[in-house]
């Protein structure tokens, strides 16, 4: 059996699964890893995606962590390399995301990669160098408000330029309406120029479909998952990738259902407030924390209570006014972790009292909760909305019981996404 042809690393646990899942929806067995893994590649892959948590962490940790994933993927026979972060870039002026490309560049010995965080089915679209969500910039769609990572500039050519040491260029959308070969030849032009970088603009799937043609053999390809999405094709081409019918087959553990929420984006709080007027809920309170509460015991005895009957939520999520009065209290780190740190107590302790299928919104909550769990690696199954499909644990976990999980990054899926979601198990 050849070994897996594409390997990834994404930079948080949503991301994860939101890349994974796009690949089993276009024929590739896919595994996700958590973290990189202290165990031989599973046998049997087309894809494997080693999901870290470093998308807000020191930029020198981010780039190890990074470097530690790519050696393994290398060791697993990888054939080509992707490095998936948010479509809407989510970074700050150090990185995470230049720091970390450039290093991959520069341990597998090549000059160039395409930057294209793009995905039109979730409305990220990129026009002359500028993000968009829906019809608005990335700066003014609410990213700005991000607890970690405020997006103000929309400019990913300036944003990228702030994070790496040689000029980025840019591949304009006229250039890529004219197809692969015209990409090519502005990406043999930018290498000319010693550019190492280039955003490359996208508005739809045909554009993408193009991108992504235009990759093929290129041994690092950086992007969303939507650029991702098209690489599949360049395999089957080449005859190394053979059709997987039921790619997306899952073996689902049967169990009480929960939703666990951390994210405070705008998307998320339409789901929150959508399921809240459908299924018991329980609010967690960042201040009660800070007063050293016992939140985790109140939230478990209250699910308790209701979780036999139906689907439970429980949620940190919150609008923008709350979430900078909580960090003025706390500070913005300490409220984070103190967040998530909970409602990864409260989901494993979930676990234990039934609960197998367990929804979970926002990248660092579901890092943090799938640490809590014990969960190693992933098999991906069904989409639930674009970028967001179902897995469940490979291996023990610390419940000793398998989980179907889906983890949901905090701007992705319809205001229904909760109450729908469990129909794509049946």
């Amino acid at each position: 059996m050849a070994g897996p042809l594409l390997g990834c690393i994404a930079d948080d646990f949503t991301g994860g699964t939101d890349l994974a899942g796009v690949l089993v929806k276009q024929g590739m067995r896919t595994v996700q890893t958590v973290g990189v893994p202290q165990y031989s590649a599973p046998e049997n892959v087309d894809a494997i995606v080693v999901a870290l948590k470093s998308r807000t962490s020191p930029p020198a940790d981010a780039v190890r962590e990074s470097l530690e994933a790519l050696r393994w993927l290398q060791q697993a026979g990888c054939r080509q390399f992707y490095f998936k972060y948010c479509s809407t870039f989510d970074s700050t002026a150090e990185g995470n995301i230049g720091p970390v490309a450039e290093a991959l560049l520069d341990a597998l010995g090549v000059d160039f990669a395409v930057v294209c965080p793009a995905f039109p089915a979730n409305k990220r679209t990129i026009y002359q160098g500028h993000l968009f969500v829906g019809s608005a910039l990335l700066n003014e769609s609410g990213m700005q408000h991000h607890p970690l990572t405020p997006m103000r500039d929309a400019n990913l050519v300036r944003m990228l330029q702030l994070q790496v040491r040689h000029p980025v260029g840019l591949i304009d959308h006229g250039t890529v309406a004219q197809g692969a070969p015209a990409i090519r030849e502005r990406i043999d032009a930018l290498r000319i120029q010693g550019r190492r970088f280039a955003i490359v603009d996208a508005v739809t799937d045909k554009d993408l479909i193009e991108i992504g043609s235009a990759c093929a053999g290129m041994p690092l390809v950086t992007g969303g998952s939507g650029l991702a999405m098209w690489l599949p094709g360049n395999f089957r081409r080449d005859g190394a990738l053979r059709d997987s019918a039921g790619a997306e087959r899952l073996s689902v553990p049967a169990g009480l259902r929960a939703v666990v929420s951390g994210s405070c984006s705008s998307t998320t709080l339409r789901q929150v407030e959508q399921m809240r007027q459908r299924h018991p809920s329980f609010c967690v309170d960042p201040a009660a924390l800070a007063r050293g509460d016992d939140v985790v015991g109140q939230a478990l005895a209250w699910a308790e209570a209701h979780v036999a009957a139906e689907p439970v939520l429980i949620y940190a999520s919150a609008d923008p006014e709350s979430v900078k009065a909580t960090q003025c209290v706390l500070g913005t780190q300490r409220a984070g972790l103190l967040v998530e740190g909970v409602l990864a107590a409260i989901s494993a302790g979930l676990v234990k009292t039934g609960v197998a299928q367990l929804i979970v919104a926002g990248g660092e909550t579901s890092g943090a909760v799938v640490k809590a769990l014990g969960v190693s690696g992933l098999y991906i199954g069904p989409e639930i909305d674009p970028g967001v499909p179902w897995t469940t644990s490979m291996g023990s976990t610390a419940s000793g019981q398998p989980i179907a999980l889906a983890l949901k990054s905090g701007n992705f899926g319809t205001d229904d996404f909760f109450l729908k979601a469990w129909d794509r198990l049946s």
